[in-house]
């Protein structure tokens, strides 16, 4: 049988779109630097001596690494609590099915601003406040990830049945406990699910915050590179993969009997 013939519009469209995206690769190649491609094989010798540093990591220092792998998902934690406590109250206002547009508007824009500034500016702004340490990298992934789950959260909302909603005013209610009744349980598995995503993200985006000093696994990760000690380097390395390879696996499991 021969496949339905596809519209001349259609084919139209498809010109444009990858003439489009050719002319946007052609446009930034320079900007890009791409023409630098053939180093990646003039400098393969500096890779191998890099490489081979990195086939040989230097565990001496393990239960030291390991302990600062912990504070740093102990910082991914707390960062991601209190961004969900953030997020929850900027996700219900922010839903164009719940609050007036007079309210939906300014907190969009809110959490806009939240999740577009990097968790590295946050960051130095709290360690400026309140020191060096882990706090000020708590701090910076709660805001960040604040704005990112309030987004989700809201979008999760305006996606609900109206019907158990309806069913609830129906008896009186309060619109708080319209909330409460009516769409936070049909969203509290996917606001779960995106806040274990999140917790995933953050235990890597924690160790980048090591750069600016806010402690874990990071700073001893930078330390070792601004060093060249990279034997010690490539130990770090192999402990963020174990550990977030295991947060991952956790994540997923209880992701999938919640879904």
């Amino acid at each position: 049988m021969k496949p339905p013939a596809r519209p001349a519009g259609q084919w139209a469209f498809d010109v444009l779109l990858w003439g489009g995206i050719a002319l946007v690769l052609a446009i930034s190649f320079g900007p890009a630097e791409m023409a630098k491609f053939p180093r990646l094989f003039t400098g393969s010798e500096n890779m191998r001596l890099f490489g081979q540093a990195f086939l040989r990591p230097d565990f001496e220092l393990l239960p030291f690494y390991v302990a600062q792998m912990w504070l740093t998902i102990q910082m991914a934690m707390w960062g991601t609590a209190l961004a969900v406590l953030l997020a929850i109250p900027l996700g219900l206002m922010g839903a164009r099915n719940i609050a007036p547009p007079a309210i939906q508007w300014p907190v969009r824009r809110v959490m806009d601003v939240l999740r577009s500034v990097p968790d590295l500016v946050i960051g130095m702004v709290f360690v400026v406040a309140v020191g060096l340490g882990p706090f000020a990298g708590v701090m910076a992934l709660a805001l960040n990830t604040g704005g990112v789950l309030g987004k989700l959260f809201s979008e999760a909302v305006e996606s609900i049945d109206k019907g158990p909603v309806e069913g609830v005013r129906a008896t009186g209610a309060h619109p708080l406990q319209e909330i409460a009744w009516g769409v936070v349980p049909q969203v509290a598995p996917l606001w779960t699910s995106y806040a274990l995503y999140r917790f995933e993200s953050n235990s890597r985006a924690a160790t980048i915050l090591g750069l600016i000093g806010a402690g874990g696994i990071g700073q001893i990760l930078f330390d070792s590179l601004n060093s060249f000690n990279y034997s010690r380097v490539a130990a770090i390395a192999l402990v963020i993969v174990v550990a977030v390879t295991l947060i991952d696996l956790l994540s997923q499991a209880i992701r999938s009997r919640l879904l």
